[in-house]
C-alpha cells in the first residue's frame, strides 16, 4: 500500500519511507488527511504514534476520532482528538458555565491528544495548515459520528518542550496553566507539570448558545492548588537524607516566625547589598535566589525570569549573572565570613572535592570530554574545584573555581574563549594547583578550621599533601596502591614512633590484610538511622617520598559493615586522641552532601550561563541559598525543631508565596514530615542496634 519503504514501524507491516522530506508547503500540496477507524490504517496511526510521539500511545476509551494525513502513498503526520477534560479551571472560566451547564454540554468540546509530524518531514508552516484542516473534518466527522455540533476544541502544550507556535499561527487562543494532575482511577494524582492550554473556537456564538459569560481565573487559585499539588508530592517522595527530629510539632511561635520568613530572607540577602554597582541589581539578586529556593522543576535563568517577573525579565536576568559589573568576589568574601559564623569551629574540616556537570555542546566555558563523576565515565561535562566546610555546627560550600581543560588554552580555542569572556590572564592549573590556591586564599581570610579533608585526586599527590602539612592536619584518602613504610614489630596501637630498623614498603591494601594488624569496632558518630559503627586500624606508618622515608604519618583504615574499604593518610602529631581521628573521619563528607542537596534542591546544574562570570556567580547563588537555608534550620534548632534542607526549603517558599493557605498547608506538611522522621529514625536505630549487638556484642552503642 504505501511506496518507497527504507523502515518498518513496530507493530506494522507496512515499511514507511523515512528519507527525508524538506520542501515548501506549495511542493508539498495537495495533501490528503484520511479518518482511520479499525483495519490496516489505524494499526498504522497506532504504531506511528507509539513509536515517534514523546507521549507514546495509549488505547482511547470512550469518543475518539484518529487522522492520517498523506502525501499521495507517503503518511507524513498523525493526528488524534478524543473526549474534552471534565474539569479545568481556566477552560471553565473562559466559557463562563456553570457546574450544570458542563455537565450538560462537556460532549461539545473535543480535546486534541495527540498531533506528529514524523521526525523526517521538516515543512515550514506544515503544523498549522494541517491544524485548520483537520478542525474542518473533526467538527464534520463528530457530528456524523457521535451526533453533537462541536462548539470548541482545546489541547494541552508541554511548555517545556514546545513553544506552541503552530497552534498560535492557526489562531487557537492560551487561556492559561493546567494545575498539574492527572486523572488516577477515581481520583487525581498531582504529577508536577503544568500544562499550556489552548482553544479555539468552532462557534462564535458558543456562549450565547451555553447561556453564560466569561468569567476571570482567580488570580491565587493556580498557585495555591499548584502548591498544594506540590507538598502532596513531598509526601509521596520521602527526603534522601531525613534528619533526627523532635517528638512535638511546630508551636504558635514558630508558626508566626515562618510567616515572616520572606522579611527574613530579604534581610540575609541585604547583607550583600554594597557588592552591588546599581540599585536595579539588588533587586535581580534577590530574584534569582528567590528563584533557587523556588519550586521549579529546573531552575534555569529563563525559568526563573518566567515564574517571577514575566518574559522581558529573561534578557535582563541572564545580563545581569553573565555581563553586569557588580563584585562577586567581595560577595564571596562575605559568605565565607557569614557561614564561618554559623558553624566555625576550631576543630572544624576545610574540605576540597571536585564536581563534575554534565553539558551537551562544545561552546559553554570549560566543557570538554573528561571524566565525570557522576555518571562514572568519560563524557562531555564542566568540572570545577570545590572547598566546603563542615563542623559539628553544620557545613557548607565556601569557594570553588572552575577548571580549564589544557585545550582551551591553545590558539584553536582563542575565540571561545574571548566568547566565554575567560580572563586573559588565566592560565592552564591543574586541579591541584586550583586548590591550592583557594586555600591560600581561605589561610588568608582567617578561616577557623584545624582539619583538611581531601580525596584521592588530591590525597595521591604528595606535592600538595606536603604544602597544605605546613599549615592544616590533613586526613587524606588514598587508594589502596598507595605504598608507605611499616614496621610491624613496633606495634600496632598506635602508641609510639617507629622504633625499629626493619621497617618494610607496603602497600595500604597489603597492611591491612597483615595478620599483625588490630582491628577495633568503634562508633564514629551518632547517624539518623543509629550508631554509625565501623571496624578501625589505626597505625603509625612513614609515607613514601623519592623511593625512601617521608615523613610520620597516621593511616586510618576504616571498613564500613558493607565490606567497603577507605584508607586515609594524616599528618596530625602522635599526641591527637583517637576520638578527634573519628570525627576528622566524619567530617570528611559532608561535601558530597552539599553536592548532592546543590543538585536536587537549589538547581545547582540547571545552569544555562555559557561564560566564565555566569558559572562563578551561578555557584555562588546556590552558596548563598544554602546558607540561607542552614540559617533557618539552625535558627528552629535552637527551639529544639530540627528541620531537613528540603523541609526548610517548602517554608521558604510558601512564605515568599504571601499566601496563607499555602502557609498553613507547608507548615502542616513539615510537621507531617517531622513525626514521619521521627518515627522512621526511631525504627531505624531499635533495628540498627539489633544489629550492632548480633554482630559486635561488647560494642557500646
Amino acid at each position: 500500500m504505501f511506496k518507497g519503504a527504507s523502515i518498518t514501524t513496530e507493530q506494522s507491516p507496512y515499511p514507511i519511507d523515512s528519507s527525508p522530506l524538506c520542501c515548501e508547503l506549495s511542493k508539498l500540496l495537495p495533501i490528503r488527511i484520511v479518518r482511520v477507524c479499525g483495519g490496516e490504517e489505524e494499526r498504522l496511526w497506532d504504531s506511528l504514534v507509539r513509536q515517534y510521539h514523546y507521549l507514546g500511545y495509549r488505547k482511547m476509551v470512550g469518543c475518539h476520532l484518529k487522522y492520517l494525513a498523506f502525501h499521495g502513498q507517503r503518511p507524513i503526520a498523525a493526528l488524534g482528538w478524543r473526549a474534552a477534560a471534565l474539569k479545568l479551571e481556566v477552560r471553565d472560566c473562559f466559557i463562563g458555565w456553570s457546574d450544570e451547564q458542563r455537565r450538560r454540554h462537556i460532549h461539545r468540546i473535543a480535546n486534541g491528544n495527540r498531533f506528529l509530524i514524523l521526525p523526517w518531514v521538516q515543512v515550514r508552516f506544515l503544523a498549522s495548515y494541517l491544524l485548520g484542516r483537520n478542525i474542518k473534518a473533526v467538527v464534520q466527522d463528530w457530528q456524523q459520528v457521535y451526533g453533537h455540533r462541536l462548539l470548541l476544541v482545546e489541547t494541552f502544550v508541554d511548555g517545556r518542550r514546545f513553544f506552541a507556535t503552530s497552534y498560535k499561527a492557526a489562531n487557537w487562543v492560551h487561556v492559561g496553566q493546567t494545575k498539574g494532575y492527572t486523572k488516577r482511577g477515581k481520583g487525581y494524582e498531582y504529577h508536577g507539570h503544568p500544562k499550556e492550554v489552548y482553544l479555539y473556537v468552532v462557534e462564535r456564538r458558543f456562549r450565547q448558545i451555553l447561556g453564560c459569560r466569561q468569567r476571570p481565573v482567580p488570580q491565587c487559585s493556580a498557585r495555591t492548588q499548584r502548591w498544594e499539588g506540590e507538598l502532596q508530592m513531598v509526601i509521596r517522595q520521602p527526603s534522601w537524607n531525613p534528619d533526627v527530629v523532635p517528638r512535638m510539632e511546630l508551636g504558635q511561635a514558630e508558626k508566626s516566625e515562618v510567616e515572616l520568613l520572606a522579611e527574613e530572607l530579604v534581610r540575609f540577602h541585604d547583607r550583600f547589598i554594597r557588592f552591588y554597582r546599581r540599585r536595579e541589581q539588588h533587586g535581580w539578586g534577590l530574584l534569582y535566589l528567590r528563584g533557587l529556593l523556588s519550586s521549579l522543576e529546573r531552575k534555569t535563568m529563563q525559568s526563573i525570569a518566567l515564574l517571577l517577573k514575566g518574559s522581558k525579565a529573561v534578557r535582563m536576568l541572564q545580563d545581569f549573572i553573565s555581563a553586569y559589573v557588580w563584585d562577586h568576589e567581595g560577595m564571596g568574601r562575605e559568605h565565607r565570613a557569614a557561614l564561618c559564623e554559623l558553624v566555625g569551629d576550631e576543630e572544624g574540616m576545610v574540605n576540597v572535592d571536585s564536581s563534575e556537570i554534565g553539558k551537551k555542546g562544545t561552546e559553554s566555558v570549560g566543557v570538554a570530554r573528561q571524566y565525570c563523576g557522576s555518571k562514572g565515565k568519560i563524557d562531555n561535562c564542566q568540572s570545577g574545584v570545590f572547598v566546603g566546610y563542615a563542623s559539628p555546627k553544620g557545613y557548607g560550600l565556601l569557594d570553588c573555581q572552575l577548571y580549564m581543560p589544557e585545550r582551551w588554552f591553545t590558539d584553536e580555542y582563542a575565540q571561545r574563549r574571548c566568547k566565554c569572556h575567560v580572563p586573559t590572564k588565566l592560565q592552564f592549573r591543574t586541579k591541584i594547583e586550583i586548590a591550592h590556591e583557594i586555600l591560600e586564599k581561605l589561610g588568608q581570610e582567617g578561616i577557623r578550621a584545624r582539619w583538611l579533608g581531601c580525596d584521592t585526586v588530591f590525597g595521591s599527590s604528595k606535592e600538595f599533601l606536603d604544602e597544605i602539612g605546613t599549615s592544616w592536619w590533613y586526613f587524606a584518602q588514598v587508594s589502596c596502591d598507595t605504598e608507605v613504610w611499616w614496621d610491624c614489630a613496633a606495634g600496632t596501637d598506635g602508641s609510639g614512633a617507629q622504633k625499629s630498623a626493619g621497617a618494610k614498603r607496603m602497600t595500604v591494601a597489603a597492611i591491612r590484610k597483615h595478620p599483625a594488624v588490630r582491628w577495633e569496632a568503634v562508633k564514629l558518630a551518632e547517624g539518623t538511622k543509629g550508631p554509625i559503627v565501623a571496624e578501625v586500624a589505626i597505625l603509625r606508618v612513614a609515607q613514601l617520598r623519592k623511593g625512601g622515608k617521608g615523613p610520620e604519618s597516621w593511616l586510618f583504615i576504616r571498613k564500613d559493615p558493607s565490606g567497603k574499604v577507605k584508607y586515609a593518610l594524616s599528618n596530625a602529631p602522635e599526641s591527637v586522641s583517637e576520638a578527634q581521628l573519628f570525627q576528622a573521619s566524619t567530617l570528611r563528607w559532608p561535601i558530597e552532601q552539599c553536592f548532592q542537596e546543590g543538585k536536587e534542591y537549589l538547581g545547582m546544574d540547571h545552569y544555562t550561563h555559557r561564560s566564565w562570570p555566569g558559572w562563578h556567580r551561578h555557584m555562588l547563588f546556590v552558596s548563598l541559598a544554602q546558607l540561607f537555608l542552614l540559617h533557618l534550620r539552625l535558627t528552629f534548632q535552637k527551639k529544639n525543631y530540627t528541620l531537613t534542607l528540603p523541609q526548610a526549603r517548602i517554608l521558604v517558599t510558601a512564605a515568599v508565596e504571601e499566601n496563607c493557605r499555602t502557609r498553613a498547608k507547608a507548615i502542616e506538611i513539615v510537621q507531617y514530615h517531622m513525626r514521619r522522621n521521627d518515627e522512621t529514625s526511631r525504627a531505624h536505630r531499635r533495628r540498627t542496634l539489633k544489629d550492632l549487638r548480633k554482630r559486635w556484642p561488647r560494642l557500646r552503642c
